[in-house]
C-alpha cells in the first residue's frame, strides 16, 4: 500500500484549505478510536497491517522507535496512524481554547516530498473529521502556511530540518511547542550519515528539552547500520523498538548484453553504443525513468533520446539536481499522472514521492552501490505486492562483472553503512548561535543537553569552551572584528543574541547544505532553467552554444552571477561538467566484483558469460584476481614504467593509497610520478627507470605511519583549506549573499575562505575550526578508515605481481584514467578509442 499515492483530489485538496476545520470530536475509548480508523482503511480498500498496529500501540503506550520498511508499504501510516488514534481519543483534543502551537511535527529530508506528504496526511485527517490543520514549513511553502507555521496555527507541520533550525531561533518558539506530542522523521537513512542529520540530532534534543514526554518516530529503508541509525536518532531511549514491516520486496536485475559478435570497450564510453537497445526498451513500457550516475551524463543521455525519440516531444523528460525547481515539479507532476513516457534522471529522484505509473527503471552504468540500487529499482511497478526490477545498460565491459556482483550481493542481503558524523563542531557552533537568538542559553544546561546527542556524546569540556568562546569572540585572532562577535554573554549568564544585523544574516545562512557554487542560467526574456559551474561559463564567449535543461541554449551576456541565454536551434554544443558527480564503487559491492572476477562465484551468470572472452585474456596476459591474493602488474611503455595494484576498495581509497605509494616509493629514490585511480585499483606512473619485485610493493603498503605520510603524500595542508571553506560557512565566518544583491561567486568565497585560514594558521592555529577541516579531510575526503581498512587487508594477503608485456584489460582502464590529465591536440576519448583498437587487434 502507498499512502503518498493515496493522495487528495485537487478539489478536495482545495475545499480542505478552506472550509473551516470541523468541531472536534468527543473523546472515545481506545477500542472505539481503533474501529474508526479501522473503518477509514476500509474505505479505502486496506486493512491495517501488523507492523502498522504494532507502531500504534507504541506510540499510544508512550514509546519512540524507529519502523523499518520499505518504500510503498504503508510506513507513512504506519507512523501516522498513532497521533490520530491519540486525538481521536481525545489525548490530542482539548477543551476550550485551541492551544498554539503543532501537535505532530513531520521533518522531511527533501522539500520537493512537502508537498505530498501535506496530501498524504490531509486524507485521514479529512476522512476521520479532526480538527486539525495540516501545512508545511519549508522554502517551498505557500504564504499561507508559513504564515499559520509562524502563528503556531497549524496542527500538523511538515518541515524540513533546516526549516526546523530557523523555528528555534525565534524567542517564542518555546511557547509554541509547549504542547507538541510527537515527531516523525521520514526517510531518516537519507539524513543519518551527512551534517543535515547532525542538525537533526540537536534540534530533536533541545525539542526533548521543551517537551520532555515527547514522542520521537524515525522512518528508514534497509541499511547496514540500522541499530546504530536508530541510537542515533533515539540515543535518550536505549535500546528503542525497531518495528519492521514487510519483507522487503523481491528485486529483479536484468542486463542488456552485447551481440554475439559485438565487442564491447574497455573503458572510457558513456554507453551511447546502447541506444538503440535503450530505445526499444523504453518502446515497452507506458513510463519509464532512465537513470544516469551524473548531471552531465543525463544531459548527454537526453540529448540521444531527444535525436531518435518518436513520441511527441514534451513525453521526453530530464531531472536532475542542477535544474530550476520549478522544471523539476513540472517533471515529477508527468510522471504521477502518467504524462511522460520517460525521464532521464540522476539522484534527483532516488528518493521522494512515489509514482505508480512508472513500469520499468533503466541504470546506466553501474549503480556503484547496494543501497542505491535498491533505491532506483523500488522506483518501477510502485504497487503493493509488485516485485521490484532494474535493467542495467553496461557503458564497458568490465561492468558487466558489476552488475552479476549486485546480484550476488542483492541474494545475501548485502548493503552499505552509513556511518554518522561525530563533533562536528562547525554544526555545534552554528546551533549554538541560532539558540542564543531563540531566546539564549544557559552553558552548563545546553552542554549537558549537547552531549546526550549520539553525534556529540565525546565532546569533552574543552571542545565545549572552544566553541563557546568562538560564537562569542570568533577566536583569538579574530577578537578585535566586530562581525565575529556575534553571542553575548549577559550578566545573568545567559548567551544571547542582540544585534539585529547578526540575526538577519545568521537566518539567512541556516542549515549545512554544501553551498551551490553554481552560476545561474537564465533566459533573456522568461523563466530560470537552473544553475552551471561558474568554471563552465568562463569558458564561454557570447554566442557560444551549449546543452543544458535538456535544451540547445545561446550565451547572450553574464552579469551579476547569472548567465542569460535564448534557445537555440538543435544541434551539437558543450555539455556541463559538475565537480563531484563520481560514485565510487561500494566495500560491498567491489569485494563482489572481485569474488565474481576470479570465478568464485556468479560463473553461470549471463553477465560473466558475455565478459567471458575478455577474462580469458586477463587470464593469459597476467592473472584474475583471487580472493586472499593482491594482483599488481607491472609493465614498461612508450610512455614510462607503470604499476598497477587492484585491491578493489573504491576509488575514493585508491587515490588516497595511491598518493600514498607515491609519496613512499619517491622517498626511495628521487623520481617523478604520475598517479590515477578507478574503481578496482591504481596506477602509478614513474618517469625515471625504477623497479619493484613483491617484497618492495608489501613494504610500501605497511598501515604504519598512515598519518604522517598522508600529509606529506596527498598535501594535506592544501586539502584542508579547501574543506575549510565549507566548514567556515556553516560555522558563520562567512558571510551570506544578502537578497537582492548580487550572489558571491565562488571565486570570491574561495578566496575569502583561503584568507581566514591562512590568518588562522598563523595566528591561531589550535583554532576548533582548523582541526576540524584537517580531521574531515582524512575522513571523508581520504576516507582515512577505510584506506587503513585497505592497508591492512592488503598486508594479510599474499602478492601476485605479473609483468604483462603490455596492458591488460584490467589495467588498461586505469592507463585511460591517467590520460585524462595529460595535455594533447586530441581529445581524450579519440586517444583512448585508438589504443583500445590497437590492444584488441594485438589480442585477438
Amino acid at each position: 500500500m502507498s499512502t503518498r499515492s493515496a493522495a487528495c483530489t485537487r478539489a478536495s485538496s482545495r475545499k480542505a484549505r478552506t472550509a473551516p476545520p470541523p468541531p472536534s470530536p468527543p473523546a472515545i475509548t481506545a477500542t472505539a478510536a481503533m474501529r474508526r480508523l479501522r473503518d477509514w482503511f476500509a474505505t479505502r480498500g486496506w486493512s491495517p497491517l501488523p507492523f502498522q498496529r504494532e507502531a500504534w500501540t507504541r506510540y499510544l503506550a508512550g514509546k519512540s522507535g524507529l519502523i523499518h520498511t520499505p518504500t510503498g508499504s504503508g510506513k507513512t501510516l504506519a507512523a501516522f496512524g498513532g497521533p490520530l488514534l491519540d486525538a481521536l481519543r481525545g489525548g490530542d483534543v482539548t477543551a476550550g481554547p485551541r492551544v498554539s502551537g503543532p501537535t505532530l511535527l513531520w521533518v522531511t529530508p527533501l522539500r520537493a516530498l512537502a508537498n505530498d506528504t501535506v496530501r498524504a496526511l490531509r486524507e485521514p485527517v479529512d476522512g476521520l473529521q479532526l480538527p486539525w490543520t495540516v501545512g508545511m514549513r519549508t522554502g517551498d511553502a505557500s504564504a499561507r502556511d508559513k504564515r499559520l507555521a509562524r502563528a503556531g496555527k497549524l496542527d500538523v507541520l511538515v518541515i524540513t530540518p533546516e526549516s526546523l533550525a530557523l523555528l528555534l531561533s525565534y524567542d517564542d518558539t518555546p511557547a509554541q511547542l509547549h504542547g507538541l506530542r510527537g515527531v516523525v522523521v521520514d526517510e531518516w537513512h537519507e539524513l543519518l550519515g551527512n551534517k543535515r542529520g547532525t542538525l537533526l540530532q540537536l534540534c530533536l534534543a533541545r525539542l526533548r528539552a521543551l517537551s520532555p514526554t515527547l514522542r520521537t518516530w524515525g522512518l528508514s529503508a534497509t541499511i547496514g547500520n540500522l541499530d546504530e541509525a536508530r541510537d542515533a536518532l533515539l540515543p535518550h531511549v536505549p535500546d528503542a523498538a525497531i518495528v519492521s514491516g514487510p519483507a522487503p520486496r523481491r528485486v529483479s536485475i536484468e542486463t542488456l548484453l552485447p551481440g554475439e559478435r559485438e565487442r564491447f570497450p574497455w573503458a572510457g564510453h558513456l554507453g551511447l553504443s546502447q541506444l538503440s537497445r535503450v530505445v526499444a526498451m523504453l518502446a515497452q513500457a507506458r513510463t519509464s525513468l532512465l537513470f544516469a550516475n551524473t548531471r552531465a551524463q543525463a544531459e548527454l543521455w537526453h540529448r540521444a533520446l531527444e535525436s531518435v525519440w518518436p513520441h511527441a516531444p514534451d513525453t521526453l523528460a530530464l531531472h536532475h539536481g542542477s535544474l530550476d525547481p520549478t522544471l523539476r515539479r513540472a517533471v515529477e507532476d508527468g510522471l504521477r499522472d502518467g504524462r511522460i513516457r520517460c525521464a532521464v534522471a540522476t539522484s534527483s529522484l532516488d528518493l521522494g514521492v512515489d509514482f505508480p505509473a512508472v513500469e520499468q527503471v533503466l541504470q546506466i552504468g553501474s549503480p556503484k552501490g547496494m543501497s542505491r540500487l535498491l533505491q532506483r529499482a523500488g522506483r518501477a511497478r510502485h504497487r503493493p505486492g509488485e516485485a521490484g526490477a532494474i535493467v542495467c545498460v553496461p557503458t564497458h565491459a568490465l561492468e558487466l562483472a558489476e552488475y552479476a556482483a549486485a546480484r550476488v550481493a542483492l541474494a545475501h542481503g548485502r548493503i552499505e553503512a552509513r556511518p554518522p558524523p561525530r563533533l562536528a563542531l562547525d554544526v555545534l557552533a552554528q546551533h549554538c548561535v541560532t539558540l542564543a537568538l531563540g531566546g539564549g542559553f544557559d552553558a552548563d544546561a545546553l552542554y549537558a543537553e549537547v552531549i546526550g546527542t549520539h553525534a556529540y556524546a565525546a565532546l569533552t569540556r574543552t571542545q565545549w569552551d572552544a566553541v563557546l568562546a568562538f560564537i562569542v569572540e570568533g577566536g583569538s585572532a579574530l577578537s578585535h572584528y566586530p562581525e565575529y562577535r556575534r553571542v553575548v554573554r549577559d550578566d545573568d549568564g545567559f548567551y544571547r543574541v542582540h544585534e539585529r544585523r547578526i540575526a538577519f544574516r545568521h537566518r539567512l545562512s541556516i542549515g549545512t547544505i554544501a553551498s551551490d557554487a553554481g552560476m545561474a542560467v537564465k533566459f533573456l526574456k522568461g523563466g530560470r532553467l537552473g544553475s552551471v559551474e561558474e568554471s563552465f561559463i568562463g569558458r564561454l564567449r557570447p554566442g557560444d552554444r551549449f546543452q543544458f535543461a535538456g535544451r540547445t541554449l545561446e550565451l547572450s551576456r553574464v552579469r551579476d552571477m547569472t548567465a542569460y541565454v535564448r534557445l537555440a536551434k538543435p544541434g551539437d554544443g558543450a555539455v556541463p561538467r559538475w565537480q563531484g558527480g563520481r560514485m565510487p564503487l561500494s566495500t560491498e559491492l567491489g569485494r563482489e566484483v572481485e569474488s565474481v572476477l576470479s570465478g568464485a562465484s556468479a560463473q553461470d551468470a549471463p553477465e560473466m558469460r558475455a565478459l567471458a572472452p575478455i577474462l580469458a585474456l586477463q587470464a593469459r596476459l597476467s592473472s584474475l584476481p583471487r580472493p586472499g591474493v593482491l594482483l599488481a602488474e607491472w609493465f614498461e611503455a612508450r610512455d614510462g614504467q607503470h604499476l598497477c595494484v587492484f585491491p578493489f576498495a573504491g576509488r575514493a581509497v585508491h587515490e588516497g593509497l595511491a598518493a600514498l605509494l607515491a609519496r613512499r616509493w619517491g622517498r626511495l629514490a628521487p623520481n617523478t610520478f604520475g598517479f590515477a585511480a578507478n574503481d578496482y585499483g591504481l596506477i602509478l606512473s614513474a618517469q625515471a627507470k625504477t623497479g619493484i619485485d613483491a617484497d618492495g610493493l608489501r613494504a610500501q603498503l605497511d598501515p604504519a605511519q598512515l598519518v604522517d605520510d598522508l600529509r606529506e603524500g596527498a598535501n594535506l595542508a592544501e586539502l584542508s583549506r579547501r574543506q575549510f571553506r565549507e566548514i567556515a560557512r556553516i560555522a558563520g565566518l562567512l558571510p551570506p549573499s544578502l537578497p537582492g544583491g548580487a550572489p558571491r561567486s565562488m571565486r570570491q568565497l574561495q578566496a575569502s575562505a583561503g584568507l581566514l585560514y591562512d590568518v588562522l594558521s598563523r595566528h591561531d592555529p589550535d583554532h576548533v575550526l582548523l582541526a576540524q577541516a584537517e580531521a574531515e579531510v582524512l575522513a571523508n575526503t581520504l576516507d582515512l578508515p577505510a584506506l587503513d581498512a585497505c592497508l591492512r587487508d592488503c598486508a594479510a594477503r599474499s602478492i601476485d605481481l605479473r609483468r604483462p608485456a603490455s596492458f591488460t584489460p584490467l589495467s588498461f582502464p586505469l592507463w585511460a584514467e591517467a590520460l585524462r590529465g595529460q595535455l594533447s591536440t586530441e581529445d581524450w576519448k579519440t586517444r583512448v578509442q585508438r589504443a583500445a583498437a590497437r590492444l584488441e587487434k594485438a589480442n585477438g
